[in-house]
Parts: structure tokens; C-alpha cells; sequence
């Protein structure tokens, strides 16, 4: 049987320790941290990502750097790495587990979940924590492919609906199915019709999954106050989720089945499905400027970014009664340092455990006494001297 956490009221989650074996650079390590702002600071290639890395497995899927958990094992270490972080929250205290040491080589790539001893799929650890992270690469966010976007609005609304992760491999699934129909040059069209209820049903209910996150987001945003980091106006641009709030669900499901059926043949000759969720944008604009955020300037852009991040961790905080606990790394390379105050400010108004990154501890001098120094040192962490 899944453990599930007992609610006991609202709080935020932290890990006071953190084991890592044959992750990446670490061959064996732990941690004692506690709760608030984290700071690893070292030279790069130290190995600081990589323990950001290890907590974003903490949630479902691949962490973020999305590697294939093959890559994670330490190279020379024995078969399969893993994770154990014990932790402190509304429920009391946990333990988590993750990794593929003691699985099969040569299987499906998965990892082994453990909470509380016991084992667990990787939904369930939504029901225990959230995380959250902003990296270098998602810089990016706002210029690069509408993929990246999506992911990154699916992992806001998982923060909040833990079912979200669910339907969205319903839906990959349906549809890798229907793909191979077409593929095949299939005629079945009964077979065509049951396969693309299935999306019609899981799409649906991502379109609304993401409409109402996004509505609930932008509500946050409003309470944003005016300063380093500005508002940003989101919208979600999508057949389905256009539909969302103007039509009820019934009807929704019948215009994405009309229109998934009449477009067999047409997406034979495209050999993919060219309507759906898995087409949707997420779309920003810099509010105070007027202008789309893919046109801002990159530090205009990074401070959009954490403006979201921020404001969804309100959110999260109000909705769940606890806000995730926050990844930031290489967070100062693009902020300011009336930014940097502000972000600290905030971070410290939510009560959330928070890692962040840097080459240079003196980028957080402004904390010293208010967080946790680490010097991370290729495989090794120690206490910054002076902290």
C-alpha cells in the first residue's frame, strides 16, 4: 500500500539530510542542511548542478537536466546510483529514496522509489513535496521552442494537481498509439475512433488543467508588488485551452474528436498528430513594457522568470499549504544586486527551503548569517570558511 502523509496543517517542506552514492561526481556524500536558503558556491565543474540535480529527483521524472538516469551513475562506481533524503514538514517527519542501484541492467530505465520504506511510484512523491527550479538553460525560455514552455507550465500545474502528470502520459500514450496507426496506413477506423476518445478525454482535462493555472497564476502575479522583478501577463495558446471557460467540457470534447478524426488523413501525409495540447504555447509578455517576453533584453527576461517562479510559489503555498522547495541555479549571473536583494527578501517572506548556486560566495554576501554556506569542491562539500 502507497504511505501517504497524514495533513497536520500548513508548513513548508525542507530535507535536513541528503546521501548521495554513485551520483555524478559523488561517490559517497551527505549532507546535514537546514530549513530556508541554501548557498553552494565553487568553481564550475565542481559538481554544485549535480546536487541540485539529485533534489529535483525528489519529484516525478527525469530531474532537471531530463538526462537518462544511465548518465547520473557515477562513472567507475558500481551498477545504479541513489538518492535518500531525510526530511522535515506539515506531516512530520519522512524519508525518500530514489535511484536504480540494485535494478537489472538492461531494463526499461526506470528508478525504484521509496517512501517511508516502503515503495512508491513517482506521483506519489507529489503528495509529500513539490519542487520547483530555474537553471541557466531555461535563460532561454522565452526565445526557445514552444516544448520548453509547455513543460515548464506542466510542471507549474503539477506543483498544484499532482493528477496532471497522469493524464499527460495518458495522453503521450494515446497518442503514440495513434501515430502508429497512421504510420501503418491503418484503416481501422474503429480502432482510430476508441484510441482518439482517449485523447480527446486526457487532452481535455490538460487544457483545462492548464487554463485554470494559468487564470490562478495571473491572479498571484497582480499581487506582485511594482520592482526588480516585473508582472507578467500569460496566456496559453491552444485550440483546447481557447475553448476552455467559454464552453463546457462536453462541447470541447466533441469539437477535439471532430476535429482529430477529420484530420486523419492529413496528419497521415504529416506523419504526426498536428492538433492538440501537445501544440499549445505558453505565452509572456512583459507587462509594465508592453512587450513580448521573447524581446526583452536577458535580464529582463531572467527577472520575468523569477517573478513567475515566486509568484507560483505563493500559490502553491496557499493552495497545498506548503510551498516547494525552490532550485536556483547560477542564480545571480544575470540579477542585479538590488535584484538579489529583493529575490532573498522574498525567499525569506515564503518560508521555503531554497539552493541556490554561484561561482562566488561574496554573490551572496548579502545573506551571510541569514542562510547555510557550502563549498562544494569536486566530489566534496564543506562549510564555507567565514559563514
Amino acid at each position: 500500500m502507497t504511505p501517504t502523509p497524514e495533513k497536520t496543517g500548513a508548513g513548508s517542506v525542507f530535507i535536513r539530510r541528503l546521501t548521495l552514492t554513485d551520483f555524478r561526481n559523488y561517490a559517497s556524500l551527505s549532507l546535514d542542511l537546514g530549513p530556508g536558503m541554501v548557498v553552494f558556491s565553487g568553481e564550475n565543474g565542481a559538481g554544485k548542478t549535480n546536487l541540485l540535480e539529485a533534489i529535483s529527483l525528489l519529484s516525478p521524472g527525469r530531474g532537471l537536466r531530463r538526462a537518462p538516469y544511465a548518465e547520473v551513475t557515477r562513472e567507475g562506481g558500481a551498477a545504479g546510483f541513489a538518492v535518500h533524503a531525510s526530511l522535515d514538514g506539515p506531516q512530520g517527519p519522512f524519508e525518500i529514496g530514489t535511484g536504480t542501484a540494485g535494478l537489472e541492467p538492461g531494463g526499461e530505465g526506470g528508478r525504484r522509489v521509496r517512501i517511508n520504506s516502503a515503495q512508491a511510484a513517482a506521483d506519489d512523491l507529489l503528495e509529500w513535496l513539490r519542487v520547483l527550479w530555474l537553471t541557466p538553460a531555461m535563460d532561454a525560455l522565452f526565445t526557445g521552442p514552444a516544448g520548453d514552455r509547455r513543460r515548464f507550465l506542466d510542471r507549474l500545474v503539477l506543483a498544484i494537481d499532482p493528477g496532471h502528470g497522469r493524464r499527460a502520459q495518458d495522453y503521450e500514450k494515446a497518442m503514440r498509439g495513434r501515430n502508429r496507426l497512421l504510420s501503418e496506413g491503418s484503416r481501422d477506423w474503429a480502432y482510430f475512433d476508441a484510441i482518439e476518445m482517449q485523447m480527446v478525454e486526457a487532452g481535455t482535462a490538460i487544457a483545462a488543467a492548464r487554463a485554470e493555472m494559468v487564470r490562478l497564476l495571473a491572479a498571484m502575479i497582480d499581487r506582485l508588488p511594482q520592482g526588480p522583478f516585473p508582472q507578467a501577463d500569460l496566456a496559453v495558446s491552444g485550440s483546447l485551452e481557447a475553448m476552455v471557460g467559454h464552453a463546457p467540457a462536453v462541447e470541447i470534447e466533441e469539437s477535439f474528436r471532430r476535429t482529430l478524426a477529420s484530420g486523419r488523413e492529413r496528419d497521415r501525409a504529416a506523419g504526426r498528430t498536428l492538433d492538440g495540447p501537445h501544440r499549445s504555447d505558453l505565452i509572456v509578455r512583459h507587462r509594465p513594457k508592453s512587450m513580448p517576453a521573447e524581446l526583452c533584453s536577458t535580464g529582463e527576461q531572467k527577472a520575468l522568470l523569477v517573478g513567475i517562479v515566486l509568484s507560483h510559489a505563493r500559490l502553491s503555498g496557499e493552495m497545498s499549504g506548503g510551498v516547494p522547495i525552490l532550485l536556483l541555479d547560477e542564480i545571480a549571473a544575470h540579477l542585479d544586486a538590488g535584484r538579489r536583494a529583493a529575490l532573498f527578501s522574498i525567499l525569506e517572506e515564503l518560508g521555503c527551503q531554497t539552493f541556490m548556486t554561484g561561482t562566488e560566495a561574496t554573490l551572496f554576501s548579502s545573506i551571510v548569517g541569514r542562510a547555510q554556506f557550502l563549498t562544494v569542491d569536486h566530489g566534496s562539500v564543506r562549510a564555507t570558511e567565514g559563514h
